[in-house]
């Protein structure tokens, strides 16, 4: 599963190399959480070949972005190999500057002189997309140049479409990507590995073998120092309707004629267009006890900390076929997994009722510890006992070793030209239209920190309800009795 971005086994470059990446908020905070210490794994791997040249509104120069980027390395776990560290320095260089001032777009002009086809990502807040796109054409850098953008595009339908209408004055569409780093994590990309290389699968993945898919997004931990942030965002705009909408697709689009990026970004599409609007009786929202208490948040807040919803896709392959979809933080465990159960086989062979037995799992753990699993039956003890559920898979890692963290594929599907390591940005107006009747957040229920969120949302599923994730994903599941 972990293997590719796309349905093939290699990544497909369909936009021209970057000779050079510009990265924008160089010394902001993902930046030194994710980027750099992304970067210098590119170079211990021998694919950053590019110069990376900082761009931030800072007092730093090259030997302090140097001193920097060591210390984002260090703070991210990893034991620096000097020699490693001597290429990914020498790569580095920072010009600093207002973004709002023109001077600015000159120094980079000055930078960048020479140096070929330039990839310019933005990692800054939304509301400075414009500024930096407008000043880079005024100094005439958007020639021979792509932009990249960080998330959030957008905060609804209408202001992603107002951003691309913007940044499209600039840089034309295929001049511009975004960011969603999901797309960037190779255990989700690996679902269209799965999905498409196994034929095992093929003849039970619709509606006449499956009864219902289940995506989990939980975080036994709470919003912490991000307070502000988040009061602003929740869950439904923060996780679901980027990322999880993009699990999803990945798990029930038909597959794409050929290989390349273009085609699966239209099969995503055509999913998507085929997702009825959320009813909001579809949808239960909840909030953690002590949310309220947090710096940042509001007293009167009623931004969700946790979100279930329902969704129905409209075509041959998954009509009657729910698919629910939640995440929340201050959950009974942090894991992040896909649950596809089948329909039961013939009941007279089990005692005459179907409720007797529990369905077939197919689980996809997608993090932490990427992996599958399948929960058969079995018989267990004496004769004439009901089958028991059993699981049997397999840890990517344990067998495939370590994988690449989410935003070295990112940086490098933006320096060489791999647009399916972004977002399809009809797909984002699909995913806004979807979630369009419920982004208004009111009146959620509080819930208990550790549990599995509001008692309303145990119902939505249905009488088989939540297939929880478990700490391994190899667990057993409980067996009644024990």
């Amino acid at each position: 599963m972990p293997l590719s971005s796309s349905v093939t086994s290699t990544h497909n470059t369909d936009l021209e190399g970057a000779d050079i990446l510009v990265l924008y908020g160089i010394t902001g905070d993902l930046a030194k959480k994710m980027l750099l210490p992304a970067l210098y794994k590119l170079t211990e791997r021998g694919l950053l070949t590019v110069p990376v040249v900082g761009v931030a509104y800072s007092d730093f120069d090259d030997e302090a972005l140097r001193a920097a980027a060591r210390q984002s390395v260090v703070e991210a776990g990893y034991a620096i190999d000097e020699k490693v560290f001597e290429r990914f320095a020498a790569a580095l260089s920072i010009v600093t500057g207002d973004f709002t001032d023109p001077a600015i777009y000159a120094k980079i002009g000055r930078a960048i002189a020479g140096k070929g086809f330039a990839a310019h990502y933005l990692a800054i807040p939304p509301s400075l997309f414009d500024k930096v796109a407008a000043g880079l054409a005024e100094a005439g850098l958007n020639k021979n140049a792509r932009l990249v953008v960080e998330k959030p595009f957008g905060h609804d339908l209408a202001s992603a479409r107002e951003l691309e209408a913007v940044l499209e004055q600039y840089f034309d569409r295929d001049h511009l990507l975004r960011v969603d780093h999901f797309l960037g994590d190779e255990s989700v990309e690996g679902l269209g590995t799965f999905r498409f290389a196994n034929n095992l699968l093929a003849p039970v993945w619709d509606r006449s073998s499956i009864d219902n898919v289940q995506i989990t997004l939980a975080e036994d931990f709470d919003v912490a120092d991000r307070g502000s942030f988040y009061d602003a965002v929740g869950a439904l705009r923060d996780v679901v309707q980027n990322h999880l909408f993009q699990v999803m697709t990945l798990l029930a689009m038909d597959p794409p004629n050929v290989g390349d990026p273009q085609a699966q970004s239209l099969e995503k599409w055509r999913l998507l267009h085929a997702v009825r609007t959320v009813d909001p009786a579809d949808v239960v929202r909840g909030q953690y006890e002590g949310y309220h208490e947090v710096k940042g948040v509001k007293k009167d807040s009623q931004t969700e900390t946790y979100i279930a919803l329902r969704l129905w896709i409209d075509n041959w392959r998954w009509a009657g076929v729910p698919f629910y979809i939640r995440s929340g933080k201050a959950l009974a465990v942090t894991a992040t997994e896909v649950c596809v159960q089948l329909r039961r086989p013939p009941s007279e062979l089990f005692r005459g009722l179907a409720a007797d037995v529990p369905p077939n799992l197919i689980r996809i753990r997608l993090e932490p510890g990427a992996g599958i699993a399948f929960e058969l039956m079995a018989r267990r003890g004496e004769r004439g006992q009901l089958p028991v559920s059993f699981p049997m898979g397999i840890d990517f890692e344990k067998v495939l070793g370590g994988q690449a963290k989410p935003y070295e594929n990112i940086l490098h599907a933006a320096i060489v030209g791999d647009s399916s390591g972004f977002a399809f940005f009809p797909a984002i107006e699909e995913s806004w239209r979807i979630v369009g009747e419920i982004l208004k957040s009111s009146d959620p229920t509080v819930y208990k920190t550790g549990s599995w969120g509001p008692e309303a949302a145990a119902q939505l599923p249905g009488e088989d309800g939540w297939h929880n994730p478990t700490v391994e994903l190899l667990d057993p599941p409980p067996i009644d009795g024990d």
